[in-house]
């Protein structure tokens, strides 16, 4: 048998905008609460969303943005996200979404690439001044008449989250307020012109081997993916759902918002930025039935002094993912934080995201032994170098097509093509196998995978090894260069609070247990491991380090 999957048809795809679901919302469940915002004190029901949402996009339509326009949104996870998420989709316009960890040049390639109009922003947040550096990317705002930016041409209007404003910014509320009054009629004609599969979301990716690329998703992309993420995991108005997740990426804006839209659960933010207390908190005090994390998120909330303090009986799910999801995690989250229906899901911002998912009523192995099954609507096949499937069981790069696939990176046809290919297929650069069964399991990335002697050794294999030793936190495993094999294993390793481990001691465990090429050269016990703001851990800047600390330099090659 080949590894080909497809998914389950049954059900429909939803064939809406955005905007239509949040109608259909709030006709089901107008008056329920439906979001939480305990950094801002705020409550919502989904009638009062509706409603907010409504004025905003009709205040910027008001301010002259049209369907097709791009507007930009810098801030971490508020309320506001979501009203203008909504309220951007209601008018057709493209909302960019900009890592809040972004800086200055940042910032400005993604306003000038994708062309945006407007940008929204947030007070500021810990180290990051957006009002500063906003100001700095725009010396000419606040000067008489319409702003004219010479290093962002396109740019048109500043609005801002919170109460102090920029001269020349406008208030969020004032926009807001502005829609209440004007731009209903235009936004009533607008919302009935709109179609599903027009695009509506711009992500940038991290850019990690190069300049960020901008995923552009449709209406039909994000909220299907979010309808059958929040399917999977049977999600319902009952449900409360924590997203301590940045709403900026597809977990948070998709599988997060979305999901809940989709569902009628209550949308609920423990803060703008991750904390694990903040998190635990929420947790405990509004009920909740279901949170999302990265592998980081969930370990710190585990490792917190305070866990024990906080009732988390009322949890019933939720979804690991953004990163590869340790087997002894996920044993500890179903163990001690009553996630007995925890699942995990896999997927990449161009597919918006989740193309995987284990079932809640998978058996345990399943659920941490692999990334389930394809999603419905959605094909799947692993290959090899040369394009041609391969059997069950081998590895090989995954690829996937459906309804979830990118319309493409935006203003940049170049790449579009090198990633998705004539017949629709997203090659995603990650290493997988397909069971006899139908499961997938992810066993590394193209550019992850370790080349030793010719022999290929897949980090991730080691790295689940090394999690059942009872003193690491934490591990990350990559390649460096080495003259004789080609490349050499080094494991960065995090220890638990008060416990001791060497360098030696980890190779001493690995040592007659996993093969001898599979036993890390190089071992550094580390306090932290470089992060992107999604809690994905950057080997490429591992590797960079130890290949500058212990003085190797890459091999010729062909």
């Amino acid at each position: 048998m080949m590894s080909f999957v497809a998914g389950p048809t049954d059900r429909p795809l939803r064939e809406l905008t955005i905007g239509a679901a949040i109608a259909s919302a709030v006709a089901s469940w107008g008056d329920r609460l439906a979001l939480i915002d305990r950094g801002q004190n705020v409550r919502l029901t989904w009638e009062e969303i509706g409603e907010r949402a409504t004025a905003l996009s009709a205040g910027l339509l008001t301010l002259g943005l049209r369907p097709g326009d791009r507007i930009g949104i810098w801030a971490l996870n508020r309320v506001e996200w979501a009203l203008t998420q909504f309220a951007a989709a209601k008018a057709g316009i493209i909302l960019v979404t900009i890592n809040p960890a972004y800086r200055l040049a940042e910032l400005e390639y993604a306003l000038q690439q994708s062309g945006c109009s407007a940008i929204i922003f947030s007070p500021p947040f810990k180290s990051s001044d957006y009002p500063a550096m906003v100001a700095e990317l725009l010396p000419e705002l606040g000067r008489q008449g319409s702003l004219r930016s010479v290093r962002v041409p396109l740019l048109r209007h500043v609005i801002q989250m919170g109460e102090a404003t920029l001269p020349g910014a406008h208030a969020f509320a004032d926009v807001e307020t502005l829609g209440r009054n004007h731009g209903r009629d235009l936004l009533d004609d607008i919302e009935r012109s709109l179609r599903p599969d027009d695009p509506i979301n711009i992500q940038y990716t991290s850019g990690t081997t190069g300049a960020p690329k901008g995923v552009t998703l449709s209406h039909r992309n994000l909220l299907n993916n979010g309808y059958f993420v929040g399917d999977s995991i049977r999600l319902g108005p009952a449900d409360r759902l924590c997203i301590p997740v940045p709403l900026y990426h597809c977990f948070g804006l998709s599988m997060g918002n979305l999901a809940c839209v989709n569902h009628g659960a209550v949308i609920v933010y423990p803060g703008e930025g991750f904390d694990p207390l903040a998190t635990l908190e929420a947790v405990a005090v509004e009920r909740c039935t279901a949170l999302y994390g990265v592998p980081t998120m969930f370990i710190a909330q585990l490792d917190h002094p305070r866990f024990k303090e906080f009732d988390l009986t009322s949890l019933r799910t939720g979804i690991m993912a953004g990163s590869p999801c340790p087997i002894e995690v996920m044993r500890r989250v179903v163990e001690r934080m009553h996630l007995g229906e925890i699942t995990i899901a896999y997927g990449m911002t161009e597919t918006s995201p989740v193309s995987f998912q284990s079932g809640i009523d998978d058996p345990l192995e399943v659920r941490v032994g692999t990334v389930g099954h394809v999603h419905p609507h959605v094909e799947a096949k692993i290959i090899d170098a040369h394009g041609a499937v391969v059997p069950r069981g081998v590895a090989g790069e995954l690829c996937t097509r459906g309804y979830m696939v990118m319309l493409g990176y935006w203003n940049n046809p170049q790449q579009t093509a090198a990633a998705k290919d004539a017949e629709g297929w997203m090659h995603s650069g990650d290493l997988a196998t397909i069971s006899e069964d139908g499961l997938c399991n992810i066993v590394g990335r193209l550019k992850d995978m370790v080349i030793r002697g010719g022999e290929n050794l897949y980090p991730r294999e080691i790295e689940e090894f090394l999690y059942r030793h009872p003193a690491i936190r934490d591990v990350q495993v990559f390649g460096v260069p080495d003259a004789r094999y080609g490349e050499e294993l080094c494991a960065w390793v995090i220890i638990h609070d008060g416990d001791a481990l060497s360098e030696d001691a980890v190779r001493d465990f690995c040592r007659g247990k996993i093969a001898h090429q599979k036993v890390p050269r190089y071992v550094r016990i580390v306090d932290a491991f470089p992060m992107t703001v999604t809690g994905k851990p950057q080997k490429f800047v591992m590797r960079e380090v130890m290949t500058q600390e212990l003085g190797l330099t890459a091999p010729a090659t062909a």
